[in-house]
């Protein structure tokens, strides 16, 4: 990797499976059909696996920040009854032939695609993730999809007033190799969540810090660390080495300094390769350099259609020299 940090250019050097040291570091199934549909699809894992779950993530603010994804399921795999949402799930590990020891095997899977909010009644996800008005009215949007207490796991269900249905689709591209966005306008405000502040000043720099907050496979909400931009010079996304898989498509990729988002997960390298030896599927593992790398559409894209949310934080430059999620979280709950 190469050096350099003014402004948003950050200098760091190393790399690694996983411990990637930085001179300047910081913060820190699906319904198979659904996940197939979508063409472009983020899926790998670089390095060591860094997902991990809500109840394992002591941040306030990495919690707050999740609080304020979603996970975009098919109309009809969510049924009201009563003061409650009911979520249809299948077996994550079962839906996709996994071998035994693949992490979060037994959970649950639905959701189709992610997605984050960054307005009072707006959903920024992929472009594929939602083509048309009518592919957007088919779809409800989930918040606190997530396992928030290891001993209850998969959530069977939602209070119904954490699911909304789309009002509009306000804009949307698909590029193929290119940007991928669109942009939802729900069927009423958002009630108990925050909407996330987005990056307004450029694309982010060769090497700095990520973090990913998804749906990956369709699982209950997964955060990330562990991660940086690996090229910035494309039109309209940059190249990163997230933890992803196809219902990561849409997530809210954030900048560990900040805690403002990036851009927008969209495609990526192949998730699953066989194990012929034990007949199952493992995640596709690369070095963190290697393979093609997960496309993060800038936010750049559609940041004149989101609303201003006042003065962003400024650049704050982290003690840590470690880049870990705990690192990373320490940092962003410093943040003002």
């Amino acid at each position: 990797m190469e050096p350099v940090v003014v402004g948003r250019t950050l200098q760091l050097r190393g790399g690694g499976m996983r411990t990637k040291f930085f001179a300047l570091a910081a913060l820190c199934a699906a319904l198979i059909p659904a996940i197939v549909h979508a063409q472009a699809r983020p899926d790998v894992i670089y390095g060591d696996d860094d997902r991990l779950d809500l109840h394992q993530v002591q941040s306030p603010k990495l919690k707050a920040m999740a609080g304020s994804t979603v996970a975009l399921f098919q109309g009809s795999g969510v049924s009201m009854d009563g003061g409650n949402a009911t979520l249809q799930t299948s077996n994550y590990g079962d839906s996709y032939g996994l071998c035994k020891d693949e992490p979060f095997r037994d959970q649950g899977a639905g959701a189709f695609c992610s997605g984050s909010l960054v307005g009072e009644d707006l959903i920024m996800t992929a472009g594929h993730c939602v083509r048309s008005q009518s592919a957007c009215e088919s779809t409800k949007f989930v918040f606190g999809f997530g396992i928030t207490d290891k001993d209850k796991g998969t959530p069977g269900s939602v209070p119904a007033g954490e699911v909304y249905s789309c009002k509009e689709l306000v804009g949307r591209t698909e590029q193929g190799s290119g940007p991928d966005w669109a942009l939802i306008r729900l069927d009423r405000s958002v009630v108990g969540h925050a909407p996330l502040k987005i990056t307004r000043d450029g694309v982010p720099a060769k090497g700095t810090p990520l973090v990913v907050i998804g749906h990956p496979a369709g699982l209950p909400t997964k955060i990330a660390g562990g991660a940086y931009v690996r090229d910035a010079d494309r039109n309209g996304y940059f190249v990163a080495n997230l933890d992803t898989y196809g219902g990561n498509s849409g997530s809210a990729v954030f900048n560990g300094i900040s805690g403002m988002v990036e851009g927008i997960l969209v495609r990526g390298e192949t998730d699953f390769t066989y194990d012929s030896a034990n007949s199952c599927r493992r995640s596709n593992v690369c070095t963190d350099e290697g393979c093609r790398g997960e496309d993060v559409t800038n936010v750049d894209e559609v940041a004149s259609l989101i609303p201003k949310r006042g003065p962003g934080e400024a650049f704050k430059k982290p003690d840590s020299v470690y880049m870990s999620l705990k690192g990373l979280a320490a940092h962003i709950d410093a943040l003002p």
